[in-house]
């Protein structure tokens, strides 16, 4: 029964991963998270549920603070069981809303969640689950804010461009006690779906998001009673530009106390080079979380740029607020520590 419950899970995993490299697309990258561990509705629809109960997770974003027009992104995301019977498998929903916003373009997106969960062993540890995701993104562009060398020039007219496009995205998410691993495509339909994205005959589709993979795995040791290890990798991929890579560890201390950093680099997977004035490293940060209770997280992120963009800005800030809402009717019968 093992043996036919681990080829399901490879089976399933190359066909997500053979899916997505059929893929190809043109467009701005999605927003990278510092704190996405604590996060994974972000980027995996298949997470909805995990905790076992229903979670709030809000998160703020600045971004190369100082730094005229830098990216600044705000989501708001709710997920929870919506079955989780003792002899049958578990589903899962959640909901998130983003708002991105760099320069003069800013892109708003809902996205509703669900997830299919499989136990793999009867005490039910261990779990498989399928997730889907679909909402829509709203794109605008302002031409009141673009900067211009002409004031003739008639690419660049006094409003915008303003346009809805329905969009989904799907996952795959394995969890134990002490391991978790987790494949998903995002944005599948932005780059298919034709929409107006033009002034005066000029096309401005790259504000549009492009079709992402990413891939993320992590483990826990136990250091101590009182301390644990988390190290964990994320991969996540356009498919057409450099890999972007986030090696990530974290202590726990005393199940209350998260502290560590992460390294986030590039790495040319699906180019044999990277253009000699690309430089493959790109950040470095520090996160601390903090359990005030069992209902209430706080988290923090500083990142600093390790690149050209070093002297250029004053770093990254992220804030992350997170609210469990514990409930007789659903319990977890192992910690989740992802």
């Amino acid at each position: 029964m093992g043996n036919i419950k681990n080829q399901l899970i490879m089976r399933s995993l190359i066909l997500l991963l053979f899916f997505i490299t059929t893929l190809h697309a043109s467009a701005q990258q999605n927003v990278q998270f510092s704190q996405y561990i604590f996060n994974g509705l972000s980027i995996n629809p298949a997470y909805a549920g995990y905790k076992g109960t229903w979670y709030l997770n809000t998160i703020a974003r600045q971004q190369w603070t100082g730094l005229p027009g830098a990216p600044r992104t705000f989501g708001v995301s709710i997920d929870g069981p919506l079955r989780d019977d003792k002899d049958k498998a578990g589903m899962g929903l959640g909901v998130q809303v983003m708002a991105d916003m760099l320069g003069p373009q800013q892109a708003y997106s809902i996205y509703a969640s669900y997830a299919y969960s499989i136990p793999l062993n009867t005490n039910r540890t261990k779990h498989l689950s399928f997730g889907l995701g679909v909402g829509a993104s709203q794109y605008h562009l302002d031409g009141n804010n673009l900067q211009y060398f002409d004031s003739e020039d008639a690419v660049f007219p006094g409003g915008g461009v303003n346009t809805i496009t329905p969009d989904a995205r799907f996952g795959i998410y394995y969890h134990a006690p002490a391991v978790f691993v987790s494949v998903s495509a995002l944005n599948l339909f932005s780059q298919y779906l034709t929409s107006d994205y033009k002034w005066n005959g000029y096309d401005y589709k790259n504000i549009r998001k492009t079709m992402h993979l990413y891939l993320s795995a992590g483990f826990m040791v136990s250091l101590s009673d009182q301390v644990k290890l988390k190290p964990s990798i994320m991969m996540k991929d356009d498919l057409k530009g450099p890999t972007n890579i986030d090696l990530n560890a974290m202590l726990l201390i005393e199940r209350v106390f998260w502290i560590g950093g992460s390294y986030r680099t590039a790495l040319p997977i699906w180019r044999k080079e990277l253009p000699s004035a690309l430089d493959p490293k790109n950040a470095a940060s520090a996160i601390v979380e903090y359990y005030l209770n069992d209902t209430y997280r706080i988290g923090y992120a500083y990142d600093i740029n390790i690149n050209e963009l070093a002297n250029a800005q004053s770093g990254s800030h992220e804030l992350s607020i997170g609210i469990l809402f514990h409930s007789k009717k659903y319990s977890v019968s192992s910690p989740r520590y992802f």
